[in-house]
C-alpha cells in the first residue's frame, strides 16, 4: 500500500513539475526565463523516469557475485536518465548561447520584441 502511494505521488510530482514548467514557457517574457522553464519541464522527465524505474526491495543491477537471473532494478531506466541529463545540459547550453547572440544583436531578450527577420 505504501509503495503505491509513493508510486502515485511520484507521478503527481512529475505532472506538477511539467505543468509549472509549461506555464513558465507560456508566460515567459524573457528568453533566459524560457530556458529555465524548459529545465523545469526536463526535471519532470527525471522524476518520471525515477518513478518508473523504482522497484521496492530490489538491488542495483550489479551482478558481481549474484546469478544473472536474480531480480534487480531495470538498468535501461538508469541509462535513459543519464542520457537525459546529458542531452538536457547540451540543449540548455545551446539555447543560452543563442539567447546571448539574440540579445547582442537586438539588445532585447523579450521574445515578443525580437524580430530577426528585419535584416
Amino acid at each position: 500500500m505504501q509503495e503505491q502511494i509513493i508510486f502515485y505521488a511520484g507521478f503527481a510530482v512529475a505532472a506538477w513539475l511539467f505543468v509549472i514548467g509549461l506555464y513558465g514557457i507560456i508566460s515567459s517574457r524573457h528568453l533566459v526565463h524560457l530556458c529555465l522553464s524548459l529545465t523545469v519541464v526536463q526535471a519532470a522527465t527525471y522524476v518520471l523516469l525515477a518513478v518508473i524505474g523504482y522497484r521496492p526491495g530490489l538491488p542495483a543491477p550489479i551482478f558481481v557475485g549474484f546469478p544473472a537471473t536474480s531480480p534487480a532494478v531495470d538498468p535501461v531506466i538508469q541509462a535513459l536518465m543519464l542520457t537525459d541529463v546529458v542531452v538536457e545540459a547540451t540543449v540548455i547550453a545551446l539555447l543560452l548561447s543563442i539567447t546571448v547572440r539574440v540579445h547582442r544583436r537586438t539588445s532585447s531578450a523579450d521574445p515578443n520584441e525580437v524580430d530577426l527577420m528585419r535584416g
